[in-house]
């Protein structure tokens, strides 16, 4: 079963950066689709960005030219690069890969910005 294991959460200043990590494990194939989803309290789960094994990527109007989503194919490893910090991106972060139109989901990691 795949399974995806987060790391890199934190607290930060407001304007600080921070950089998660996500490496997938299990039989997994190999052009599939990674991302982060985010969800503030009492709010909904939201795309932050994605990025297929081929490099496209596609990102939340609210962190473009601020997160930068990247991945290395032969570890299935994805990568957030978050910068110019908000309290507003305060959220709990997911790793998301989407695999045969199957979402898999890491256990979240929270990311504090502090005003």
């Amino acid at each position: 079963q795949v399974q995806l294991v987060e790391s890199g959460g934190g607290l930060v200043q407001a304007g600080g950066s921070l950089r998660l990590s996500c490496a997938a494990s299990g039989r997994i194939f190999r052009f599939n689709v990674m991302g982060w989803y985010r969800q503030a309290p009492g709010k909904q789960r939201e795309l932050v960005a994605t990025i297929t094994s081929g490099g496209n990527t596609n990102y939340q109007d609210s962190v473009k030219g601020r997160f930068t989503i990247s991945r290395l194919n032969a570890e299935n490893t994805v990568y957030l690069q978050m910068n110019s910090l908000k309290a507003e991106d305060t959220a709990v972060y997911y790793c998301n890969l989407v695999w045969l139109g199957v979402d898999y989901w890491g256990q979240g990691t929270q990311v504090t910005v502090s005003s």
